[in-house]
């Protein structure tokens, strides 16, 4: 196993941690935990633009701003969707970034998909359907939240291939809480309620393994080829699944099981075949 593969690992085990934070304090509203995560993540950049000397400004501002305003939109959607579903069927859902990403892809940055591509995206939303119809915990209204919330993290990659030859990798993490912060603390100030007790910690920590995740997870695409580490991601399914069992008390029926089967079987057949096709 080399290092590249286990920082990976590592990387979505504690992507893992942050969704399970997130769904132990159901009573705080979604946009409240973003707030701490948002304060968190920005102290923790400015630390680090400023030890390295990094214009914490950047050069594409436009972009750059798209990024952070796309990535808030995914989150505060994915935040409430963590709360109202089980743990494994919001991850799967989150799992349909990619599929737009590539789509957006056509437009934003000029890729081009190809018509076997469109066959592995039709597997994924079908194993979705499948999901949302034998699944009562799933509602139709959960689907949209769920697809809205891919969508606009498919944008946000999107902006961030498009900054990656103009702006420190730092700058583009910053603008994400940069943005989101009086946003967050503006809206959070309307429901806010006020945390008790293990309720600080838990908030806390969504920042802290947030920040460690993507740390990790930089430094897997740093060690190792990144078609070799990026199919790893999907591995956060089975964390999802064993920490909704054991945490949460949550099972499936065998049809939902087939669903989100189908709904990695497409993207990871899509990732594959990018692999041979770069």
């Amino acid at each position: 196993m080399s290092q590249g593969v286990r920082y990976m690992l590592f990387a979505s085990f504690t992507f893992t941690i942050m969704k399970v934070c997130v769904k132990l304090v159901p009573h705080i509203p979604a946009i409240e935990i973003i707030l701490f995560r948002s304060v968190i993540s920005l102290a923790i950049s400015i630390f680090f633009l400023s030890k390295q000397r990094v214009n914490i400004w950047g050069n594409n501002k436009p972009y750059l701003i798209g990024r952070g305003v796309a990535g808030a939109i995914a989150l505060v959607i994915y935040f409430s969707l963590l709360q109202q579903i089980p743990l494994a069927t919001a991850s799967t859902l989150q799992y349909l970034a990619p599929i737009f990403t590539a789509v957006l892809g056509i437009f934003i940055v000029g890729e081009k998909v190809r018509s076997i591509q469109w066959l592995f995206f039709a597997i994924s939303f079908a194993g979705i359907l499948v999901i949302q119809g034998f699944d009562p915990r799933i509602s139709f209204i959960h689907l949209v939240m769920g697809i809205t919330a891919s969508l606009f993290m498919g944008l946000a990659y999107n902006f961030i291939r498009k900054l990656k030859t103009s702006e420190h990798p730092l700058v583009i993490i910053f603008y994400f809480p940069l943005i989101m912060l009086p946003i967050s603390a503006i809206w959070s100030s309307f429901v806010w309620v006020q945390p008790i007790g293990y309720d600080w910690l838990v908030l806390i920590l969504v920042g802290i393994t947030t920040q460690i995740a993507q740390f990790l997870m930089t430094k897997a695409y740093q060690k190792e080829e990144l078609n070799k580490v990026s199919i790893l991601t999907y591995i956060g399914i089975i964390y999802s699944l064993a920490f909704g069992f054991f945490i949460f008390d949550e099972t499936y029926n065998l049809v939902t099981y087939g669903g989100m089967a189908l709904v990695l079987t497409g993207v990871i057949f899509n990732v594959m075949w990018k692999k041979k096709h770069p």
